[in-house]
């Protein structure tokens, strides 16, 4: 595979901008976080490491992310986990790793629930469910969530993009069908967990609580001392190899 991406179509006419490797089972699918895309140091990092295993291995840009197409004014979580099932569905072949990387850890948790005879394991990088909830809509001021409520949408600073985070009403709303910690997670597959103690951006207790909702035994939580929200310094991709490796053999 050369470094163009592929564009894989939805029934709607929507577009995914993918990536693939073909390899042995289990695959690897990557899902990115809110605002990232197919292309950073992560995705990076898995797609050298399958490729050096001969491992299958997919990433792609959800709707209104990198080069797929939408707006990202009418993204909703339901939409994301769309793109999620159509990818499992149409680009891969038998039992999967599945990697998410902060929103893309709760994607993955409703991935498994959806599809459970695909999963062979979970890889949690900052996983941030129900972050629209627990993250998003309690940390807008009084002020901010009466703009998304009459407005529509309000657009919320970011270190992460110069543009900021645009948070819409829709967004909130329909998330509100994919929460997935206000019961027992019945997910009974091996499920990793990599949080840093220092992420301003998802608390590391998220993944302590995910771990108390998770009904499966095989869920281990590695906490980070000095590691960030995007856990991508090289100390952090050897763990996540690490982690990796020990879910493929």
């Amino acid at each position: 595979m050369n470094d163009a991406h592929s564009i894989l179509t939805r029934e709607d006419g929507a577009t995914i901008g993918y990536r693939r490797r073909d390899g042995k089972s289990p695959g690897v699918v990557f899902l990115c976080g809110f605002n990232s895309d197919m292309s950073g140091t992560k995705a990076e990092a898995l797609d050298a490491f399958c490729t050096a295993r001969g491992q299958a291995f997919v990433r792609f840009d959800y709707f209104a992310h990198g080069v797929s197409s939408g707006d990202f004014a009418e993204l909703t979580i339901g939409r994301l986990l769309g793109d999620t099932l159509a990818v499992i569905d149409k680009l891969t072949e038998g039992k999967l790793v599945l990697v998410g990387s902060s929103i893309g850890g709760w994607l993955m948790l409703l991935a498994a629930l959806a599809r459970p005879e695909r999963v062979k394991a979970l890889i949690g990088i900052a996983a941030a469910p129900d972050a629209t909830e627990d993250l998003m809509w309690q940390r807008l001021s009084f002020e901010l969530r009466e703009d998304v409520i009459t407005k529509g949408a309000v657009r919320v600073p970011s270190k992460y993009s110069e543009a900021g985070y645009l948070i819409t009403r829709k967004l909130i709303e329909e998330a509100r069908n994919h929460l997935v910690m206000r019961a027992p997670l019945a997910i009974d597959r091996p499920v990793r967990l990599l949080h840093g103690m220092m992420d301003p951006d998802v608390p590391f207790e998220t993944s302590l609580t995910l771990a108390d909702c998770l009904t499966g035994a095989d869920v281990q939580v590695t906490l980070v001392k000095d590691g960030d929200h995007r856990l991508s310094r090289t100390q952090d991709i050897e763990l996540l190899l690490r982690t990796l490796t020990g879910l493929l053999t």
